[in-house]
């Protein structure tokens, strides 16, 4: 039934775990979800690996692989990139300073931003926007689920995409180079671990879209880490001895919540829209060309942004108001010898900040790569769909019933899977099974009169008066 690919996915199921429920198939975004036998199928070409099946399943069935704090032992210098989401999982007391210190006694050498990378890729974006002639409205690259969304489902909507790389990757680039240098090592020892809300960017890492490698050797879930982090910090918080020097500023960090990466773009006609179903309905009307006034969409899967990802801990609004607060620079408050972004952009490779390879689309909605053959299955398409009740209940298996239309012209399904149709198809066969019940082949059948004659011959009858 599932479509196989050689893609990595984060998102996984557990057989064992599942109930056979639909709560999946309904919030799958791409549809990538069927139940069948009793339990969930992921269609692996469709999963764009937001991780919404494991935000609502009750059974937790879903789950995301991702690496653990074993792997630190496997290099000599072992250097963190926390999430600017992980900055809001800790109550409003703790501060950047102690996050960052608090990784060091965890067992990491040195830290290295993914919120001054953020601060890098606001200057490239405002650069995007400021040049004429190309395509509006961009749309930012940070959201690995939101590009892949484009990819599976809105592939005209690929050269929308901005041509600069997510803050992740940038920061684990430069981040391999600086300790290689401090630390006296060659590169390949060291290792980069990214502390990651969501299971989107674990598969973005693990195999980059627009990139011929991976330049993270692991990705740690903000979950797993937060635990001995708060531990630490607590531990050492009144130790007044800071071993990291943060370098971010409050508006890179402020990429975590919904709305930060336009607040610190500041550029143009923009929106923020949150959430992969309203992002979807965002991109249809991008797709009507109704957005065409506005110059940059910050488009996140996630309710509320990064910290709404279902790796991290704490609720996400919560965490976003903590986020907004750290945005807020403290009266009196000084960037002290920080370098500026621009400087640190102008003193950078141009090649850091661009893909390697075009994105490409992922046909996993065509019918067919062969048009006639597309076109002759889209109308087989629309005569199934008008059998189906349209009720998308979701009994089929299938999320809706022009997904259950698209399974069957597929050869993924059959009609009599719609229970509404097999309950008709069932009062049929039921209803000529009953006439034909009271039918008799020819060879069978007899003349009234003769009949007759046989049932009097049966009871002894011989036409006459009975003998005394």
């Amino acid at each position: 039934m599932a479509e196989r690919t050689n893609t990595f996915h984060a998102v996984r199921l557990i057989q064992d775990e599942c109930k056979g429920c639909v709560n999946c198939i309904k919030h799958c975004p791409t549809e990538a979800i069927r139940v069948r036998g009793g339990k969930a199928e992921i269609l692996e070409l469709r999963c764009i690996d937001c991780g919404e099946c494991i935000r609502v399943c009750p059974n937790h069935a879903k789950t995301a692989v991702t690496d653990s704090m074993e792997m630190l032992k496997d290099f000599r210098v072992r250097i963190a990139l926390p999430a600017p989401a992980l900055y809001g999982q800790f109550e409003e007391k703790i501060t950047p300073q102690d996050v960052l210190d608090g990784l060091i006694d965890i067992g990491f050498d040195d830290v290295f931003e993914v919120a001054l990378a953020a601060d890098l890729i606001t200057v490239q974006v405002r650069r995007e926007l400021e040049k004429s002639g190309v395509v509006r409205p961009l749309i930012s690259s940070s959201c690995p689920a939101v590009v892949r969304l484009i990819q599976v489902r809105f592939p005209n909507l690929i050269d929308n995409i901005v041509p600069v790389v997510a803050p992740v990757r940038l920061a684990a680039l430069l981040a391999r180079k600086e300790a290689a240098r401090r630390f006296k090592v060659a590169e390949d020892e060291v290792g980069i671990f990214f502390l990651s809300p969501c299971p989107a960017k674990v598969a973005a890492i693990r195999e980059p879209v627009g990139f011929h490698s991976r330049a993270t050797d692991g990705v740690i879930p903000i979950s797993e880490v937060f635990g001995l982090l708060g531990k630490a910090i607590r531990r050492n918080r009144h130790s007044n001895r800071p071993r990291v020097r943060p370098r971010a500023s409050p508006l890179g960090i402020g990429w975590a919540r919904a709305g930060g990466e336009n607040q610190a773009v500041a550029l143009g006609r923009q929106i923020s829209v949150d959430g992969v179903h309203n992002v979807i309905k965002v991109f249809e009307d991008i797709e009507r060309g109704k957005l065409s006034n506005v110059d940059y969409v910050e488009a996140l899967a996630c309710v509320g942004g990064c910290v709404g990802g279902v790796l991290a801990v704490e609720n996400p609004f919560i965490a976003r108001r903590r986020i907004r607060m750290l945005t807020e620079p403290s009266p009196g408050e000084k960037s002290g010898n920080r370098q500026s972004p621009e400087s640190m952009v102008d003193s950078l490779d141009d090649s850091l900040f661009r893909h390697e390879e075009p994105i490409q689309p992922r046909p996993a909605m065509a019918l067919s790569d062969d048009m006639e053959e597309a076109i002759q299955r889209m109308e087989r398409m629309e005569a199934i769909l008008e059998t189906l009740p349209g009720l998308d209940c979701g009994s089929c298996g299938a999320p809706t019933c022009q997904a259950m239309a698209e399974d069957i012209v597929r050869g993924l399904g059959v009609e009599t899977d719609c229970v509404f149709v097999l309950r008709e198809r069932l009062q049929e066969l039921a209803q000529e099974l009953g006439e034909l019940s009271s039918k008799l082949p020819p060879a069978m059948k007899r003349s009234e009169s003769h009949e007759q004659d046989e049932l009097e011959r049966m009871l002894g009858w011989s036409g006459r008066a009975p003998r005394k």
